[in-house]
């Protein structure tokens, strides 16, 4: 078989050469168009459930969210095992598929399950589904650097432009915001005050529910002109808060004020973001989305960012304080230094050993194109060009080099052999 190859190979040289020049130059579109990330993706097919329900101890998460959801998810195809975590008013649930399940049909399957589970969780637990990232999907981090406002205001300017941005640049999953304050008014009550006005808890959480609304009613004509009535009842203030009427007492109503303080406050947090030791910073975290090129979104991210400063409050800018793009480059560069360096030795050396132009010819004519016939087969495995692909290929070019210097000094050996018995013979 193999010698009906190399017959038919010697025979049809043309046909030998332009598939050549075609796997060379699909092997250099394949280049072009390959997903480049620093490291390979090793995380399990996963989707996270994520349920929030503020105030409550881990075990009462435990019984309450994690239990009813963990129940309700096994079962589904293709599911290896599910996973629960419960901790201070949250929840986490990892439900972990087989390798070859699709992340997007994955997340359907989950999205139809927690449909019907909700009804088993407590009023105010919500279960929501993962962005749609991996283990290593955090390409970037950034902070903004904004002297000259405080960490609630910075943290505004995150969750209400800066996040929505980001957020529309293809490939980027989601814009994970930390650090700062998020701003919420507060409501302290007087225990004392509550009982000398008989006032319940869930009256005052009910006036303050209540006169936080706005109501639409239709619209009258009047001289052919359509008018819209509708109420404007959105709290604006800490004064509109504190003069919201909770009952009367005596043709006197009794407001917030009287029972309690209203202030503008920061939520409660569990930790800060310090950054170099030189305070608390209010920034964000781009996670990519399933599948992308990291490389490709990283650039994206880059130029949205460009766009965004434009509108940011002035004095304030972006500060990345890890890009792994930077990793990717050298990671990149050094492999493929290695493979220029690896070609260049080898067809040095076979030149110098059999001092036939030729015969080198041949090798640096087959590193190139084996080394573009393997980004064709990255390509259909859908594997990224990272440290583990690119070391690989490097350490390919030794074997690829041995099987031409071989396959070359046989031949240069048996066509001096040949015209050696033809001298003779003549």
């Amino acid at each position: 078989m193999i010698g009906k190859l190399i017959s038919f190979s010697l025979r049809n040289r043309l046909v030998v050469l332009l598939i050549a020049a075609g796997l060379f130059g699909w092997g250099l579109y394949s280049v072009s168009t390959n997903k480049v990330d620093a490291i390979p993706d090793l995380s399990e097919n996963q989707v996270i459930v994520f349920t929030e329900w503020m105030g409550r101890s881990p075990q009462i998460i435990e019984d309450q969210v994690t239990y009813p959801l963990v129940t309700n998810l096994q079962g589904m195809p293709q599911v290896k095992y599910v996973r629960g975590v419960s901790m201070f008013g949250m929840s986490f649930i990892y439900v972990i598929f087989e390798d070859d399940a699709d992340v997007y049909w994955a997340r359907e399957r989950v999205s139809e399950r927690l449909a019907s589970a909700n009804r088993l969780l407590p009023e105010g637990a919500v279960p929501t589904i993962g962005p749609e990232g991996t283990g290593v999907g955090h390409i970037l981090w950034y902070t903004l650097d904004a002297p000259g406002l405080d960490l609630g205001e910075q943290r505004a300017v995150q969750d209400w432009y800066v996040k929505f941005a980001l957020q529309n640049v293809p490939g980027v999953s989601e814009i994970a915001s930390f650090g700062g304050f998020q701003k919420q008014y507060q409501i302290t009550l007087d225990p004392n005050r509550l009982a000398y006005f008989n006032i319940t808890v869930p009256q005052v959480m009910a006036a303050v529910r209540t006169n936080n609304n706005e109501s639409g009613g239709s619209k009258f004509e009047m001289s052919d002109i359509g008018y819209i009535v509708k109420t404007t009842g959105y709290l604006q203030s800490a004064e509109e808060i504190e003069s919201i009427p909770i009952l009367t007492q005596n043709t006197i109503p009794v407001q917030v004020k009287d029972v309690a303080t209203v202030q503008m406050t920061g939520e409660s947090r569990l930790g800060i973001f310090d950054i170099n030791g030189e305070g608390e910073a209010v920034g964000g975290i781009v996670v990519m989305r399933y599948g992308e090129n990291a490389a490709e979104v990283i650039e994206n991210v880059k130029e949205k960012m460009n766009e965004v400063a434009a509108g940011l409050p002035k004095g304030m800018k972006f500060n990345i304080v890890y890009d792994r793009s930077g990793l990717i480059n050298e990671a990149v560069d050094s492999v493929r230094g290695t493979l220029i360096e690896e070609m260049i030795v080898a067809s040095v050396i076979v030149f110098l050993f059999l001092f036939h132009w030729r015969s080198a010819l041949i090798i640096i004519i087959q590193l190139p194109l084996s080394v573009a016939i393997g980004f064709i087969l990255l390509n259909a495995f859908d594997i990224s060009s990272n440290i583990m692909s690119l070391t690989g290929i490097a350490l390919s070019i030794g074997v690829i080099v041995d099987d031409a210097i071989v396959m070359v000094e046989n031949a240069y050996r048996h066509l001096a052999e040949a015209q050696h018995t033809e001298e003779s013979h003549g």
